[in-house]
């Protein structure tokens, strides 16, 4: 299904030599739902996170946006789901924004090797986290975007919803009093950059713009959109410029090579695109200067990607030959 209404559908393409520039992406959805449809079901919810561990891990959808905010969909694509680790793209877009490459003395750009949540590079590395996807990134880059805002996950939330054009996004109170239950390493983590000097706010303040951060809830079709900006080079959906040029090519790098946690290089093998996933089953990708793309399926592999998600990106981008590489 296309938002707008598309003409008459062709068959999918049949090579990845094929270019989809004068058709629709609805046949290349149909196809790859058809085939996660008839893969068997693997991978399971996130259940250190209580709130999320009930969802069934076989539900699959997909979003494609078009740079002119055309979107096709199939399958979930309209249901809303927990963004998670999605969000932290935003957040270091909109604080790399304000205050450009200051930010990058505080957080590295290097893929980190280890679990997003671990402790010991920190220890090695005085404070200064690897990258901005990682959880200890995340929050420095939440910290330095609350301390120029006053209100980090506000300046996200009305972000997402001028992008993504819909103003009924939220953020989940039951998540993010879940996470925040149960957030005693990210509360280690930021209590440790603090001792080094690399937290401004209060640890209590930070962590509680966080975890309403990590639980917004959005759908497939939202994040599409939303992500258009960096397809755009870093121009917004109203036709204003949040990133320089420049800028959003360090974001999509960055995404590319540090985007889904410590599986980057197989996830840049397999699918050849910048991307980011959370552990709410989400992942977002950009073809800079043709679309982007929103997939989710709550079933997580043991590095905390979706494995029906990687998969369809992996189809993706064979069916139609759409990569950067």
């Amino acid at each position: 299904m296309a938002v707008p209404p598309s003409s008459p559908l062709p068959p999918p393409p049949s090579s990845s030599s094929s270019s989809p520039s004068s058709r629709t992406f609805q046949p290349v959805l149909e196809r790859i739902a058809e085939e996660i449809e008839h893969t068997p079901g693997s991978g399971r919810a996130a259940d250190y996170i209580p709130a999320l561990a009930a969802r069934d891990p076989r539900r699959f959808g997909m979003a494609v946006a078009e740079l002119d905010g055309t979107v096709y969909g199939v399958g979930d694509w309209r249901e809303p789901f927990s963004a998670q680790s999605i969000t932290k793209v935003f957040t270091l877009a909109l604080d790399l924004a304000r205050e450009g490459d200051r930010l990058w003395e505080h957080v590295g750009r290097e893929p980190s090797g280890n679990p997003f949540n671990s402790l010991v590079q920190l220890e090695y590395e005085n404070g200064i986290p690897r990258n901005p996807f990682i959880n200890a990134g995340a929050l420095v880059v939440t910290d330095r975007l609350h301390t120029r805002t006053g209100d980090a996950a506000g300046e996200l939330l009305a972000f997402l919803r001028a992008e993504s054009g819909n103003p009924e996004l939220a953020f989940d109170e039951e998540v993010a009093a879940s996470e925040s239950a149960h957030g005693d390493r990210n509360a280690a983590l930021a209590h440790f950059m603090a001792s080094y000097g690399n937290i401004d706010n209060p640890v209590p303040v930070l962590l509680e713009q966080y975890f309403r951060q990590c639980s917004l809830a959005a759908s497939c079709a939202d994040l599409a959109l939303a992500t258009t900006f960096l397809a755009r080079h870093g121009v917004r959906a109203d036709g204003s410029r949040l990133l320089s040029r420049s800028q959003a090519k360090q974001v999509n790098a960055v995404m590319l090579t540090c985007g889904t946690y410590d599986a980057a290089g197989d996830f840049a093998y397999r699918v050849g695109l910048p991307g980011k996933s959370g552990v709410g089953g989400g992942i977002i990708a950009v073809v800079p200067g043709r679309c982007t793309l929103c997939v989710w399926s709550p079933g997580l592999d043991e590095r905390g990607n979706s494995v029906a998600g990687v998969a369809a990106l992996d189809r993706f981008t064979t069916l139609t030959g759409l990569s950067v590489f």
